[in-house]
């Protein structure tokens, strides 16, 4: 993937969010048991590696969907990754390490790791809005930043901020600073990329995004 530079990538498939603005296609949405292969752990980092050494990367990483479903899997894939060389990035939405008190704990130990908290809006509101899920998901996210902070867990925010006013992405600057100085400083902006299959969905939810770029 052409990310940070380059990086090696896997994605997973299977969210416990239904992101309106979602670019995935509604087939790996809607119906993930029917996308790509089961792989073992070992055989994702295996992957991982050899596109990394062929393309002179140093950096792997798993998104997705939502990587931190697959608890043990995702261990496992951590620990195989151990040795590597490489820093390795998680992509999450955080809601999971949230509600897992040894989540974070548990991904201190691995100290190649950097984890990317992927913010849905600026506040409950609008986490509501653009996720169809309930306001207090949101919340949730923050404390996910406040346990990997916690742990010791290398970790920044990022945030789809294309539906968000000026002042909402400032309020929400001020929550992380409250977290912690750094996620406040080192905040992500993302941008909504507006695939024609993306803009399809916005419409069918009313939804209007303020700042995009086309596909």
């Amino acid at each position: 993937g052409r990310w940070y530079g380059g990086i090696a990538t896997a994605d997973c498939v299977g969210c416990g969010l239904a992101c309106r603005f979602c670019w995935v296609s509604d087939e790996v949405a809607n119906k993930p048991w029917k996308v790509g292969e089961f792989k073992s752990p070992r055989e994702v980092a295996e992957a991982l590696s050899s596109i990394a050494r062929s393309r002179g990367y140093r950096l792997a990483r798993v998104s997705g969907g939502e990587p931190t479903i697959g608890k043990a899997h995702l261990l496992g894939l951590l620990e195989e990754m151990s040795g590597e060389g490489l820093l390795f990035i998680l992509e999450t939405n955080g809601i999971l390490i949230a509600s897992d008190r040894s989540y974070a704990e548990e991904l201190s130990k691995y100290r190649f790791l950097h984890v990317r908290v992927s913010l849905k809006g600026c506040s409950e509101s609008e986490f509501s809005a653009l996720t169809g899920a309930r306001p207090e998901g949101f919340s949730m996210q923050l404390e996910a930043l406040r346990r990997l902070v916690d742990a010791g867990v290398s970790c920044h925010a990022s945030v789809m901020a294309s539906f968000s006013s000026e002042d909402s992405l400032s309020a929400l600057i001020e929550r992380l600073r409250e977290i912690d100085e750094g996620l406040a400083k080192e905040l992500e902006i993302e941008e909504l990329i507006l695939y024609p299959h993306v803009a399809r969905k916005l419409r069918r939810y009313g939804l209007k995004p303020i700042r995009y770029c086309l596909a």
